[in-house]
């Protein structure tokens, strides 16, 4: 199994615990989710963030309908999380949100492992470019969110 690494970072001029309190409710991640992913979620809200938790999606994959299952792995306010598909599209799918204090602002750091089924052919064609896509698409909506003070 080819193993592949994405990594994004992001200065955003908010407090850490601002920021981190964001990404703690799974209710946002409506709001940084690209809209041709027809993500929701389907865990009922609220949900009690910590080591354990899991977290169900529905979502489309090129149009295809997923499901997807996630369990927080690592829990470590305000600075660090871990997120790790247990069921979905792909074979390894392993996310660590940083948060970095600077001062007023936070450097937050993305940076993901993941694996996908006919790695050969799928990655250098869709998965590759979807995966930045959809990075940049939830920077755009971050900044949107909190640079508009």
């Amino acid at each position: 199994m080819k193993i592949r690494e994405f990594k994004s970072e992001l200065w955003l001029p908010r407090p850490v615990e601002e920021i981190f309190a964001f990404f703690s409710d799974a209710a946002n991640l409506n709001a940084i989710t690209p809209p041709w992913l027809h993500f929701r979620m389907a865990t009922a809200a609220p949900i009690d963030m910590r080591v354990g938790t899991l977290i169900d999606y529905r979502l489309r994959v090129r149009g295809i309908p997923v499901s997807w299952t996630t369990r927080i792995t690592v829990w470590e306010p305000p600075h660090l999380f871990v997120d790790e598909q247990l069921r979905g599209p792909y074979r390894l799918w392993r996310h660590r949100h940083e948060f970095e204090s600077e001062g007023e602002a936070t450097r937050v750091k993305d940076s993901v492992n993941y694996a996908v089924p006919f790695d050969f052919i799928a990655h250098g064609l869709l998965v590759k470019r979807d995966v930045r896509r959809i990075f940049a698409y939830r920077e755009e909506q971050l900044r949107s969110l909190f640079l508009k003070e």
